[in-house]
């Protein structure tokens, strides 16, 4: 075996793991260390059906799959071209750790561990310590061991973000014109060419010249430009051209996975709802779920009352969007009574994400709200969970992130849109205007 050319040493920190319980395969050649404080960590995150409980089992297990005493000296290799990991056992906090923080706490343990390889290192600025803790990274670098972001799961940049969606002027009258006529189609052959624009499946148009305009989208060949209408779906009529985007992809058939972002107001959670409400008879039942992310990273179980009274609060956007689209019809109309049977025999479940996961999703249309609060890991465990027939809808802000290790370029909705892009399953949508009201609009704008 060759040898390895000038590794690194990577100590991880527990947030990491839990964050992405395959992280250890994530450093190529490089040798990675685990403070014994991260195992005692991760054993309390064991138990439970949260995603982050998910997360340590599994984590527990590979690095049991990965047997000999080894582990605790020299390390063990993680296969071929790769480094090796070991835990690292420390008495207690380091003389310099108890003299500047005082404090013993799992945290100033990680940092006493990654303080002791860094002196004992011939090499120092190869010894990093990865946290998604950005204070204890500062702790770290104020001793001057060097400190990273786990950035395996980064996106580039937001600003390069693909948005699904594209204007485009000075058509040719003669394809515009194609667009009404029947079977209203242009083929796209050229078009990126002549109009420099990035040619995918499933990406939509405003499409426009100095005598009429239309929406469009790519097919999920790329290989025509087909006319989009407006089109209501369960009382609910898209008020602008990013929302009729939306309910174009959400009712097609042929795209399984659809992502939409935007602000708040801007629809995404309402289209989703109503457009699975309109389609209902192809699926078995319909899921909406969110991430329950407690206010200032507290605990649900500092709130009173049992688990229902506890989760309420979480819950209730979603039955708030759901009695929007229901005010848009009588008591005594059909849709109306539709919902409410739909609700009694479980045909529409509103629950917290941890309560539907580890549930079969076949033919379920599937919407995921608050998506840019899960992790890039936990967003891979649900759509690789999609059986035949599904439709998998998430929806989120990213730039509004309650996750304490997550931003807008490390979240799993992130994550996604850069990565299916351009995929004939998939269709992303970023929704810009708020349609809630005026105020709501300048309040997300200015505040």
């Amino acid at each position: 075996m060759a040898k390895r050319k000038n590794p690194k040493t990577f100590i991880l920190d527990t947030n990491v793991i839990l964050h992405d319980p395959t992280c250890i395969h994530q450093f190529e050649e490089n040798d990675i260390v685990i403070p014994l404080a991260v195992i005692e960590e991760i054993d309390q995150f064991k138990r439970g059906s949260n995603v982050i409980n998910l997360n340590a089992r599994e984590f527990t297990r590979t690095l049991d799959s990965l047997s000999g005493n080894t582990i605790f000296d020299g390390g063990i290799s993680l296969g071929k071209g790769k480094g090796k990991v070991r835990i690292v056992i420390t008495k207690g906090l380091s003389h310099e750790i108890r003299e500047v923080f005082r404090e013993d706490n799992p945290d100033h343990r990680i940092l006493s561990a990654a303080y002791e390889i860094y002196l004992q290192s011939k090499e120092k600025d190869k010894v990093i310590l990865i946290s998604k803790d950005v204070n204890l990274r500062m702790k770290a670098k104020a001793l001057g061991v060097h400190a990273e972001d786990y950035t395996t799961d980064r996106v580039g940049s937001v600003d390069s973000l693909y948005p699904g969606k594209e204007f485009v002027e000075n058509v040719d009258d003669r394809l515009l014109s194609k667009l009404y006529e029947s079977p209203y189609e242009f083929p796209v052959k050229n078009f990126g060419k002549i109009h420099k624009s990035e040619i995918v499946p499933n990406k939509f148009y405003i499409l426009r010249n100095q005598n009429r305009s239309a929406l469009a989208a790519i097919n999920n060949t790329g290989e025509l430009f087909n006319r989009i209408d407006k089109i209501p779906v369960y009382g609910i009529m898209p008020r602008n051209a990013e929302q009729t985007f939306a309910i174009n992809a959400l009712l097609n058939p042929d795209i399984p996975l659809v992502t939409l972002t935007g602000k708040a107001g801007t629809g995404k959670t309402l289209l989703a709802l109503a457009t699975s409400l309109q389609v209902r008879k192809l699926y078995w039942q319909i899921f909406i779920a969110r991430p329950v992310i407690p206010l200032s990273n507290k605990d649900i179980g500092f709130l009173p009352g049992d688990v229902e009274s506890k989760l309420a609060p979480y819950m209730q956007p979603l039955w708030d969007n759901l009695k929007v689209i229901q005010d848009q019809f009588s008591e005594t109309d059909k849709n109306y009574i539709t919902i409410n049977s739909m609700l009694k025999d479980q045909k529409l479940v509103i629950e917290p994400l941890s309560y539907i996961r580890g549930r079969s999703l076949q033919r379920i249309f599937f919407i995921v709200d608050e998506a840019q609060n899960l992790t890039p890991h936990e967003v891979k465990t649900i759509i690789t969970r999609a059986g035949e027939g599904a439709k998998i809808v998430l929806t989120g802000d990213i730039y509004q992130i309650d996750h304490p290790y997550l931003d807008s370029l490390s979240n799993g909705l992130s994550y996604l849109i850069d990565k299916f892009k351009g995929q004939s399953l998939y269709a992303h949508i970023n929704l810009e205007k708020g349609e809630r009201s005026v105020l709501a609009e300048l309040a997300s704008n200015l505040l």
